[in-house]
């Protein structure tokens, strides 16, 4: 069937003006100001009163935090007593709870006009062995693309890491399980709506052979490399302390400064460390919430990208954010971005839908999601502005950003409708809310 969703009110791509032709799961025409579709339509969608993106795309999460929002143990914490404080509680998830959580959170990411979401798991309590399968089940559920990347920590504190003993891995048991995942769920292909990469914790929770390792086995089965890496102060310190070097000089040491790698935050680097992460086409995922709520930092947006580095958004963890709402998200990276760099100029509303966009399906090593263009894949966003807070707004897709977006009204993925007047299609959102509130207790 080609679907015409016709005239938006205004749409983030050119030649596009009075619409685009959604055929077979992708875009099969665009159609310019004032024209009509090349061939026939079987169906119509009147998109007048709705601004028209590519579907957002979440480069970094923790789904299964959204148990532990506002955790009366954490919260007004920085990075390190922040994670010492919700270790031992995080260690309690059993399957029943973890599979509400990642219900939840891409539940939320979905409403807020997210198409796509790379979810960090690295916490594998006794009876959570398959918490990746739980993932890709959910998403399919939901009919939502997702990277799922197998995270891992095997730093404990006897070792001198952070985290406690009770939630760390031996190395071979990771690698198997990789192993086992990339096997059984990773999928190359143009549209795949499930890939697997692999993602040692951070510098403080795993060991160099460990990165090393993860390095050779993505090079193997040509799967992606995440880590969160230049997050805070501590964690240079802690790498020139242990390591002998900082987090940049680290990752080279270990095989992962190259193409495959994307990171989440990347605050704490100098402009020379920018220059070589470019060089070398490292991805970033800005975390703008997050970083703010726990003082990191800012990310250096401006430099990295002029670096040739792909910067992605992320809502992080629902622990640290505290949401799952990817629109919120790039509404964060304007005004912290502006803050940063002390100019109205310096990042604009355009460029943050950008980084969702764009800049995210780089970072996931992806060119058939993010542009709205023939031949991608016709993953859509489509948001309404009906509320007060639009009134008056004369530019729509800065109106986005600036006042405040929080809620799609319809979004696409593989050109089938997934949120239909905001709701998501097939979810009964007050049970999920009920039976999750319920689970999140055994968290207090």
């Amino acid at each position: 069937m080609r679907l015409f969703i016709e005239s938006p009110l205004a749409v983030l791509a050119d030649g596009a003006e009075n619409g685009i032709v959604v055929e077979d799961g992708r875009i099969a025409e665009l159609v310019p100001k004032g024209a009509a579709p090349v061939g026939p339509v079987d169906a119509r969608f009147d998109a007048r009163e709705h601004v028209l993106l590519p579907g957002l795309i979440n480069t970094h999460h923790h789904f299964y935090q959204t148990l532990t929002r506002a955790h009366p143990q954490a919260i007004d914490k920085e990075l390190f007593p922040w994670l010492q404080a919700l270790y031992p509680i995080w260690a309690r998830l059993d399957p029943d709870a973890f599979r509400l959580s990642v219900r939840l959170a891409l539940t939320e990411l979905l409403m807020s006009g997210c198409t796509t979401a790379a979810d960090h798991h690295y916490l594998f309590p006794e009876g959570l062995g398959h918490a990746i399968d739980i993932e890709a089940e959910e998403a399919q559920a939901l009919g939502m693309r997702v990277t799922l990347t197998r995270g891992s920590m095997n730093l404990s504190v006897k070792d001198g890491g952070l985290p406690p003993d009770s939630v760390v891995q031996d190395e071979d048991e990771i690698l198997a399980d990789c192993e086992r995942l990339i096997g059984r769920h990773h999928d190359l292909s143009e549209g795949a709506m499930v890939r697997i990469a692999l993602a040692p914790c951070s510098p403080f929770s795993v060991t160099k052979s460990l990165m090393r390792q993860s390095a050779e086995l993505a090079e193997r089965h040509d799967c992606r490399l995440h880590t969160h890496l230049g997050e805070t102060e501590d964690e240079n310190r802690f790498c020139e302390e242990v390591f002998g070097c900082r987090p940049v000089d680290y990752l080279e040491e270990v095989g992962w400064l190259g193409t495959r790698t994307w990171l989440a935050h990347g605050i704490h680097f100098t402009t020379e460390e920018c220059r070589r992460l470019g060089a070398h086409k490292v991805g970033v995922c800005h975390c703008p919430a997050s970083n703010a709520v726990l003082a990191s930092g800012f990310c250096p947006v401006n430099e990295l990208r002029a670096a040739g580095s792909p910067v992605g958004l992320g809502v992080d963890g629902s622990a640290s954010n505290d949401a799952s709402n990817l629109i919120e998200a790039a509404r964060h990276a304007l005004m912290v971005g502006r803050l940063n760099y002390r100019s109205a100029e310096a990042v604009t509303a355009r460029d943050v839908l950008r980084m969702g966009t764009e800049g995210s399906a780089a970072c996931l090593g992806r060119d058939d999601i993010g542009r709205i263009a023939v031949g991608m894949q016709a993953d859509l966003a489509l948001f309404r502005l009906d509320e007060l807070r639009f009134s008056g707004a004369h530019d729509p897709i800065a109106a986005l950003v600036l006042c405040g977006a929080t809620r799609a009204d319809r979004v696409m993925v593989r050109g089938d409708w997934r949120v239909v007047d905001g709701l998501p299609v097939g979810v009964d959102v007050e049970r999920l809310r009920r039976e999750h509130g319920a689970a999140a207790l055994q968290f207090a």
